[in-house]
């Protein structure tokens, strides 16, 4: 039977992904394992977490990472440029895999000398592109810096000081690692990422997949609205919107024109009685603040089905980001029959088919999000999920990757 063993820093956010898909593996006949950095799920010998040893590895190099990027601009998200990392390759899990899945593996978890280790193994490594950090310089999304295309030099991130050569060495690493080794695949979960991923210096002329993610549909799926608002204790009559909750802070939530899109929904007076359910995160003063409607947080939630109970109490879902690989929340959503709002960016428009199953706002534009909202409530759209979606799809996807490789080998 066919071995697998992903790698992933946690089981939130990517993690989610990375679990649907080893547990998909699982239903399939695919003997999969998951290898954590830190991981709350007790009882499954199936996943393990990593030991305390393995954590501090990752907080030191989390330590020296801070340091050297702490000049950077933070407008631009997330930097890694990872220093120590762990040696996973002597771990029995991965020694006895046949393909080994590289997930989200930063915050200290792996460095490119770690993966490297895994790489000299010999056994075909597949390189899930959960945002753009593997095909850039270290940055996770370049947003409209196209520098990743030729060598990362005279990165946005870094204009001046002596942290400016760090994306041009982390890219020259990566090049010399993808180019001594030929067992590294990549999959990209959007047509925008794999496109991204074909014209970057680092990728191009590495094996590329499209293959998107998955969403749990016994579990992500319609029920009663309702009853769902009933449940949450939100009068049936009233108008739920919903959205993730976003530090105001995040470069890439798109947080500023979420609000006005919702102030200027509140001053057009169509809508009267509407309740904004947010999760994510406790209250958030901030946030109470700048909205113009009566909210309501449901914290961070952490089971699937509290979450499924969410998006169908709501009427429709919010999704204002400025840079997205994929976008696991609208998919969830969209399963539970609610549609969703967002930009028309990254790999969203794989999900949302305008003004069927959702709206594609323009991008950065507040008032086409408020649009859209009024759109979707106006003519009752509702949302669903797309048949490339579907978990039978994907997984044939990933079996013919599977075939290709050992037809290779």
């Amino acid at each position: 039977m066919l071995k697998v063993v992903h790698l992933q820093f946690n089981l939130t956010s990517a993690g989610k992904q990375a679990i649907r898909l080893h547990r998909a593996f699982l239903e399939a006949g695919i003997d999969s394992s998951l290898l954590s950095l830190h991981s709350d799920i007790i009882g499954d010998d199936k996943i393990h977490g990593l030991g305390n040893r393995y954590k501090f590895i990752a907080n030191l190099d989390k330590k020296l990472q801070t340091r050297l990027t702490k000049h950077g601009i933070k407008q631009f998200g997330l930097f890694s440029y990872p220093i120590i990392g762990s040696n996973v390759a002597k771990l029995e899990q991965v020694k006895q895999a046949d393909i080994i899945y590289i997930h989200w593996v930063q915050q200290g978890f792996l460095s490119l000398h770690s993966i490297e280790q895994l790489a000299r193994l010999k056994k075909p490594i597949i390189v899930f592109l959960h945002d753009m950090w593997a095909i850039t310089g270290g940055c996770h999304y370049s947003f409209d810096c196209e520098n990743y295309k030729t060598g990362c030099n005279n990165c946005q991130m870094f204009p001046s000081g002596k942290s400016q050569n760090l994306p041009v060495k982390e890219f020259g690493k990566k090049l010399k690692l993808y180019s001594e080794y030929d067992n590294f695949y990549f999959v990209a979960p959007s047509k925008w990422m794999y496109d991204s991923a074909r014209q970057s210096a680092l990728t191009k002329n590495k094996p590329l997949y499209y293959i998107p993610n998955i969403a749990d549909s016994k579990v992500y799926k319609k029920i009663d609205k309702k009853t769902a608002k009933q449940l949450l204790n939100i009068d049936e009559d009233e108008i739920v919107i919903a959205f993730g909750a976003v530090s105001v802070d995040s470069p890439y939530k798109g947080w500023k024109y979420l609000q006005s899109a919702l102030e200027s929904l509140h001053k057009n007076k169509t809508f009267n009685k509407v309740s904004v359910l947010i999760f994510g995160s406790n209250y958030d003063k901030q946030i109470v603040d700048a909205i113009p409607f009566k909210t309501k947080f449901m914290g961070y939630l952490k089971d699937d089905y509290s979450m499924t109970l969410v998006y169908n109490a709501a009427d429709v879902f919010i999704a204002p980001s400025l840079a997205e690989a994929f976008g696991l929340v609208i998919l969830e959503s969209l399963c539970c029959g609610t549609p969703v709002v967002a930009f028309d960016v990254g790999g969203i428009p794989d999900l949302i088919k305008h003004k069927i199953n959702g709206y594609l706002a323009k991008y950065k534009d507040a008032e086409d999000l408020a649009n859209g909202i009024m759109f979707c409530l106006e003519n009752n759209i509702k949302g669903s999920m797309l048949p490339v979606f579907d978990q039978d799809v994907t997984i044939k996807k990933h079996l013919e990757l599977f075939n290709y490789i050992q037809s290779k080998n």
